[in-house]
């Protein structure tokens, strides 16, 4: 942990990189300008890519002004998002730490907005920006947390039932004006050295996704606000290592790490109570989205065997995650 007679600089920002070397440099052509200004470090976390990830970028960096404040880091395994930051976060003692996905490219002012706004709020421990595309067209990022009404909203997908639980719907509306959502996207965040002294670092138990939910809801219950600041952009290209976005489009069945996160999260927030009931209501609202048919309406199909997948590790919602790598014959 890092106290704070122990901080060396402000600003830190961590990257994981898994197999996305061309993002991480364009991340980085986009970042080094916005850090002139700033005491900062640069901890490029390689997550045991395998391939020549950690070359291409080193040869990249050689070439570069701002080399001098990078660190490259190798893990011997790839532990997941959390764990890769965490290799980032204990890398550097810092005031903040900036978690930057390498699919993000900083818009001019965005990190001195996401400082400025750090400084003015002391009880802001995370500071995220507005997530958005390269056309400027906005991404959802702000959220309330995970409850079982909202996976009966999630699963049943009718205007009927979002418009009576509208207040349990789990994402927010883009907002012009900071807003203090109840956890973020951790796409790109800032946290505070006092948040990670206080509540810890991420949790591993988690390979990848609802991690940020986690340590948001760790946060909050420590009393400190997630803040989002709309005035800080950022794009995020959505082009990282994992297929679970692309999958969920095309309602192809999904990792089991994801529905182990899924599962650990729910019982870590909402108790094993929590949880049961959160895959009951989502069994509920699956068959009311498939009464529609009876009506005559499209049934909205849910993602491959979810019906079943969610309730994975529901008996031992502690087991540790399923590797990737251990799970690429998954049965159908």
């Amino acid at each position: 942990m890092v106290s704070s007679n122990d901080i060396d600089i402000l600003l830190s920002v961590v990257i994981v990189n898994y197999r996305t070397p061309q993002y991480v440099i364009d991340c980085l052509g986009a970042l080094f300008p916005e850090l002139a200004e700033f005491e900062a470090r640069v901890v490029i976390v390689d997550n045991h890519s395998g391939d020549n990830s950690p070359g291409t970028i080193s040869e990249w960096l050689e070439k570069q002004e701002y080399k001098h404040i990078v660190q490259l880091v190798q893990s011997g395994t790839n532990g997941g998002f959390s764990s890769g930051n965490n290799i980032g976060i204990k890398a550097v003692k810092a005031r903040y730490y900036l978690l930057l996905n390498s699919d993000t490219l900083i818009r001019p002012g965005a990190i001195r907005k996401i400082i400025e706004t750090a400084h003015a709020s002391p009880r802001a421990g995370l500071i995220s920006p507005r997530l958005e595309w390269p056309d400027e067209k906005s991404q959802e990022s702000c959220f309330r947390f995970h409850t079982p009404v909202s996976e009966l909203c999630s699963s049943a997908q009718t205007g009927l039932i979002d418009g009576i639980f509208n207040r349990y719907i789990v994402a927010l509306q883009v907002q012009s004006i900071l807003t203090k959502p109840q956890w973020t996207s951790f796409a790109c965040v800032l946290i505070k050295h006092e948040v990670i002294q206080q509540v810890g670092l991420m949790d591993e138990r988690y390979f990848m996704y609802y991690e940020d939910v986690e340590f948001c809801h760790r946060a909050g219950k420590a009393g400190w606000e997630i803040v989002n600041q709309p005035q800080a952009r950022v794009i995020h290209l959505r082009g990282g290592s994992s297929s679970v976005k692309e999958n969920t489009k095309q309602k192809k069945r999904l990792p089991r790490y994801y529905y182990e996160s899924r599962t650990l999260c729910f019982y870590q927030t909402c108790g094993w109570l929590g949880l049961t009931l959160a895959n009951i209501f989502w069994e509920a609202g699956r068959l009311l989205s498939k009464t529609r048919q009876v009506l005559g309406r499209p049934d909205k199909a849910a993602i491959e065997c979810q019906w079943r997948d969610i309730w994975t590790n529901w008996l031992a919602p502690m087991t540790a995650y399923t590797h990737p790598s251990a799970n690429k014959a998954r049965r159908s």
